[in-house]
């Protein structure tokens, strides 16, 4: 009891945005000062960005301390932790500590205990609009970068089997990188701006697990296209097992975005052991008719 009474005291949201602010100052160091960072945007990028979460941190650490400020500091923090996750994705292509900064900032995140107002009808469709069409754009850009990983591997003549890896490191800056952030941006705000919650029913829970899982594959298709479109700058050089990776990688990556694609549509599975027994918190579109019904019937 002792014990758990001594780290619960540990991990309160003070200590732990204390601890947080350390981090990030490392990190931003750490990231500022790599030699070898194969993108200098995104190595720029996690330096300012933990500098500054630094700074967040250290400030909320002080104001979490006094009554008069708690409440507004705990608000900021919610949103700069939720928002600050998927950030540190697009910092992994610069370095590997970004991992711990997004345990962090979920443990947080959570134990902030966060509450999330509804969205209005019109802000809820605007959300799902901006959802809906990145995810498009998403399935898009995968199925292009899956068709170049091919003609990467098959083509016979050099030209067209660099080309194709040059093609899918832009693609994969421009498009895919964003693509991953904007969709867990926007995911995030409708799942918690509506009734359906992020673990309250199953289907959400799985996309959710997907959305967390293709990033870390991102990170591992990222240093392959480098890696390609360097070693095809030589006529006679062959992509080899590495080609057949990351085209086997970019097919699973297509197969998971059509796999939340259709859970989003049959939404199977029901609610989860954390959205159970949840009165008067049906499917959004099902209570609108259920008071009609009972308005008639009165």
């Amino acid at each position: 009891m002792v014990i758990q009474e001594r780290l619960g005291r540990w991990a309160a949201p003070r200590n732990l945005q204390f601890a947080f602010g350390l981090f990030a100052l490392v990190a931003g160091a750490s990231i500022a000062l790599r030699q070898d960072a194969q993108h200098p945007l995104f190595q720029a990028a996690g330096a300012v960005g933990y500098a500054l979460a630094a700074m967040l941190s250290f400030g909320s650490w002080f104001a979490l301390g006094r009554a008069a400020g708690a409440a507004r500091a705990r608000r900021t923090l919610i949103v700069f932790h939720l928002l600050f996750i998927p950030a540190q994705f697009l910092f992994l292509l610069a370095h590997q500590l970004p991992w711990l900064g997004m345990l962090l900032s979920t443990v947080i995140a959570i134990r902030l205990r966060p509450r999330f107002p509804r969205l209005g009808r019109r802000s809820r469709k605007v959300w799902l609009a901006l959802h809906i069409g990145v995810g498009v754009g998403w399935l898009g850009v995968s199925l292009t970068m899956l068709a170049l990983s091919v003609v990467g591997v098959t083509a016979g003549d050099h030209e067209t089997r660099h080309g194709a890896y040059l093609l899918m490191d832009l693609f994969d800056l421009a498009l895919a990188i964003p693509s991953v952030f904007l969709a867990l941006v926007t995911g995030a705000v409708v799942s918690l701006g509506t009734p359906w919650g992020l673990v309250r029913h199953r289907w959400v829970l799985a996309k959710l697990v997907i959305a967390l899982c293709l990033p870390v594959l991102a990170t591992l298709e990222g240093p392959w296209i480098d890696e390609l479109a360097a070693r095809t700058e030589e006529p006679a050089a062959d992509p080899g097992g590495t080609g057949i990776l990351l085209a086997g990688a970019m097919a699973l990556f297509l197969a998971l975005l059509w796999t939340a694609t259709f859970l989003s549509v049959f939404k199977p599975g029901g609610r989860t052991r954390w959205g159970a027994g949840r009165p008067g918190e049906g499917r959004p579109g099902d209570r609108a008719p259920v008071s009609a019904r009972a308005a008639r019937a009165a």
